[in-house]
């Protein structure tokens, strides 16, 4: 196996696997694999498809699908064609998804099935440029068939299969890769440019922190449109370990007990969810099993604590937390399957109360921290060393140091090519030393671990001038079972409120026991005695405050917040202009008579 400059060198590589079960998916109800010999012929053949359609070198081909097969298919053939893969999140509307389509100017898309394929057919209209769109589950209707599309694509590298690898041996390292478009946060999408050697530098340093191993299985379930799974699977393909595609997220439980799998990158929203379970379970739980638990959890922190200092525990407290271990442990690591080493997280901050109670109950989760404009992974934690509450350290190969504003600056080959067509977005994100400017505030202590502290726009600045970050507020709230979604407010204003989004599966579970049964969400936020239970949420969390960091007023929103209501990113991070917006008059109730 040779040292990767490219993803076609990934490629390559993986060709020569010889692997049975590269991929699996399941089709029928069953999970079906594909070998790495069948996975590269069909890289071959859309490669040969794209020849067809008389895609230049560079043209942009668009990808609105969710994990499957297909996607690293598609993936890999542009990589090796010359074309530039843009992906769509699945998530997105036609709206989101005809800008991305106009600024790239695709003049092919594919989509997984026909209510994907719909959004990309009522772009064409606006983007006369946009000529083939193409379905894998093509059932009648719009489109065009993907599979008819492969046939054509056998048949032209039959005919002449020097020409994959004439395209394929011209791929350098500078060489763009993919346009993947930013969340937006704060405004308008922009189309990160990142180049081949870019997710190269990323994959070849990541694996060097992290124990991919090619005997392992990873379940995939975050959206591969997404720059952190993807790097992700580029790591599991470079060390041949075999891909499973999750049916969704909604499914995630079941296919967690089915795949079985050794490893899986996932955003903090999921742990969130999974520790909320296992509380609900605890909680309904007799008092006696409800001590059990929290002593083992207990015990667990203190031999976690004894770890980090990297001791080792013994008499008393060893004997313990081997009974929990056989009491406890392996019963809640048990939803996570048998074979479970490890997991990623990435996307957003993970709470760090959060990730001690998992690494107590023996899940270890290695906190990483990157953009999508840096490949993404900037640092990772990893076995060999890791901090609760930090990143990790910075990659091998990457700069970073902090601004004098606090601003996290990197630089190295991890660092995108600028914004497609967006020059003077490029050059404040891009200082003319090559330093990318990230947004978040940080700071690296004295052993090398860098730690986020919040985002720079996100920073509230109240109307005495004090700054403020609202993510540790968030944090803490979030800790409690009753708490899902919390929004900080207070920019520009004399105090902080907050939106609170409640666990309603908890709180409908409490409503059942306190006589509320009958009450929709929208009434239950309006009951006082629900109102009760929040303002003690909050004021614990007031409690020994400074008078700038208490919350001084909330609301308790009826509906969750969603992806598909504009209000959260794909990676679940809430878009605080839109939810501003959205809210206005709540949050403006809040501040009356301030």
């Amino acid at each position: 196996m040779t040292t990767p400059r490219t993803l076609v060198d990934v490629f390559r590589n993986l060709e020569t696997l010889g692997k049975p079960d590269l991929l699996l998916h399941k089709k029928d109800g069953r999970w079906t694999p594909t070998s790495s010999a069948a996975f590269a012929a069909d890289v071959r053949a859309v490669a040969g498809a794209l020849g067809t359609l008389g895609i230049e070198n560079g043209g942009a081909v668009v990808l609105l699908s969710e994990n499957r097969p297909e996607w690293p298919t598609i993936d890999f053939a542009c990589q090796c064609y010359g074309a530039v893969l843009v992906p769509i999140f699945p998530t997105m509307v036609a709206e989101q998804a005809e800008y991305i389509v106009r600024d790239c100017g695709a003049t092919v898309a594919f989509a997984s099935t026909p209510e994907q394929a719909a959004k990309l057919l009522k772009a064409q209209s606006k983007c006369p440029k946009l000529k083939h769109v193409f379905v894998f589950d093509h059932a009648g209707g719009g489109g065009k068939p993907f599979e008819k599309l492969m046939e054509e694509g056998r048949r032209a590298h039959e005919a002449r299969p020097e020409s994959f690898d004439e395209r394929a041996n011209a791929r350098k390292p500078e060489d763009l890769a993919t346009i993947i478009y930013t969340s937006g946060t704060t405004g308008e999408p922009k189309g990160a440019m990142l180049m081949q050697s870019n997710f190269v530098s990323n994959v070849l340093a990541g694996c060097t922190i992290l124990p991919f191993e090619s005997s392992a299985v990873a379940l995939s379930f975050l959206p591969l449109s997404h720059v952190f799974e993807r790097l992700i699977e580029y790591c599991y393909y470079h060390r041949g370990a075999t891909v499973a595609f999750a049916e969704s997220i909604d499914k995630l439980r079941d296919n967690l007990a089915e795949v079985n799998p050794h490893l899986f990158g996932a955003v903090p929203r999921v742990y969130e969810k999974v520790y909320a379970r296992v509380m609900d379970k605890v909680d309904s739980g007799s008092p006696a099993k409800k001590r059990l638990f929290e002593n083992a959890i207990a015990v667990g922190k203190e031999v976690l604590a004894l770890r980090a200092e990297q001791k080792t525990p013994g008499g008393a407290l060893a004997l313990q937390h081997f009974i929990y271990e056989r009491l406890v442990y392996r019963k809640v690591r048990e939803a996570l399957g048998s074979r479970f080493r490890f997991a990623v997280s990435g996307g957003a901050p993970l709470a760090k109360d959060l990730a001690e109670f998992f690494w107590a109950i023996g899940v270890e989760i290695y906190e990483g921290y990157g953009l999508t404009e840096t490949s993404p992974v900037i640092a990772v934690n990893g076995p060999a060393a890791w901090r609760l509450g930090a990143v990790g350290r910075i990659l091998p190969g990457v700069e970073c140091r902090i601004a004098p504003d606090g601003e996290i600056l990197t630089r190295g080959p991890h660092v995108m090519k600028g914004y497609y067509n967006k020059p003077e977005a490029t050059a404040e994100a891009i200082d003319p030393d090559g330093w990318f400017h990230t947004g978040d505030i940080g700071v690296i202590d004295g052993d090398g671990f860098l730690k986020i502290t919040d985002r720079k726009k996100e920073i509230i600045v109240n109307s005495n001038g004090k700054n403020i970050a609202p993510a540790p507020i968030e944090s803490a709230l979030k800790g409690d079972p009753f708490v899902s979604q919390p929004v900080v407010i207070g920019d520009r204003r004399k105090f902080l409120s907050c939106l609170i989004v409640p666990n309603f599966e908890k709180l409908r579970d409490w409503a059942g026991k306190n006589g509320l049964s009958g009450l929709s969400d929208a009434e239950l936020v309006e009951d006082p005695r629900v109102r009760q239970i929040y303002q003690g949420i909050v004021d614990r969390w007031n409690e020994g405050k400074p008078h700038e960091q208490v919350v001084n007023a909330f609301k308790l929103l009826s509906k969750e917040l969603t992806i598909e209501d504009g209000e959260l990113t794909p990676t679940l991070k809430v878009k605080r202009r839109i939810v501003d917006q959205k809210y206005k008059t709540l949050i403006d109730g809040l501040y009356e008579g301030d």
